[in-house]
């Protein structure tokens, strides 16, 4: 379970929450929060908790731009280096935004001395252009599509690929064996990014779930999802819950029973 699936409560309930619900493990969200940032204070809620850190998304939204400086290369390395000291075996990485040029050109060669250097997969995750009406614009070089032109390791999200318009089995075609990661969530296909439950949108969450089975992928599933409407804690574990019970279900895993 991603650590940002129970925004707006901090980063120590989705510990707990996780661990209440029988989640196996988190993603971490590198957020503005200090405590997401600082590897001390992670660990402590994952010993606290049982939780280990399976993951670390690095923060690469428009509003986590400041979180370790203004560089992104440098929030790169610390992603890394933060993963690293977790155990976590992947790092979440979303494309450059356009004006992030320099980062872009050194990209791929900082990314292949990261993995070299602390046995870290640094997968991209695919994203999704602006859209208002027919205008589409990116905000991303080359573009929202990781497999253009290419990455080592991918992340397919599942809700960025219905507010893309993109087709989920042939962008998981693309990505082929080198899907390390994958964000379980729907959507409707709105222009906005809705992180839906699984289920409850238009994207075939449970058609890629058995494919991953049945083709043996030993990655990382993580749900995503917002719960930041819920109108109270026990509507945002019910979500939760839901969410886990699904991808449990198509994944052919057993539901284990409950932490509490």
């Amino acid at each position: 379970m991603s650590t940002a699936s129970v925004y707006p409560e901090p980063m120590a309930a989705g510990f707990s929450i996780a661990a209440e619900l029988g989640y196996d493990g988190v993603e971490l969200m590198v957020w503005n929060e200090p405590g997401s940032q600082q590897l001390r204070s992670v660990a402590r809620h994952s010993e606290r908790t049982g939780m280990p850190v399976l993951a670390v998304h690095a923060p690469c939204l428009a509003i986590t731009q400041r979180v370790w400086g203004a560089d992104p290369a440098e929030r790169l390395r610390r992603s890394v280096v933060l993963a690293a000291g977790l155990g976590a075996p992947t790092v979440v990485l979303h494309p450059p935004f356009r004006w992030q040029r320099r980062y872009a050109a050194g990209l791929a060669r900082q990314v292949d001395e990261l993995e070299r250097a602390h046995g870290v997969r640094v997968a991209m995750e695919n994203m999704f252009p602006l859209r208002r009406g027919l205008v589409r614009v990116s905000s991303y070089t080359p573009g929202h599509d990781p497999t253009l032109p290419g990455a080592r390791n991918y992340t397919l999200d599942l809700s960025h690929t219905a507010t893309a318009g993109d087709d989920a089995f042939e962008l998981l075609e693309r990505m082929g064996d080198r899907l390390v990661h994958l964000h379980l969530a729907d959507g409707l296909g709105s222009e906005r990014d809705e992180h839906l439950v699984p289920g409850r949108g238009t994207q075939p969450c449970a058609d890629v779930l058995r494919r991953l089975a049945l083709t043996g992928f030993d990655g990382t599933v993580v749900v995503e999802i917002s719960t930041r409407r819920a109108r109270s804690r026990n509507e945002r574990l019910d979500a939760l819950a839901e969410s886990l019970l699904f991808a449990r279900l198509h994944l052919g895993s057993r539901v284990p029973r409950s932490r509490t």
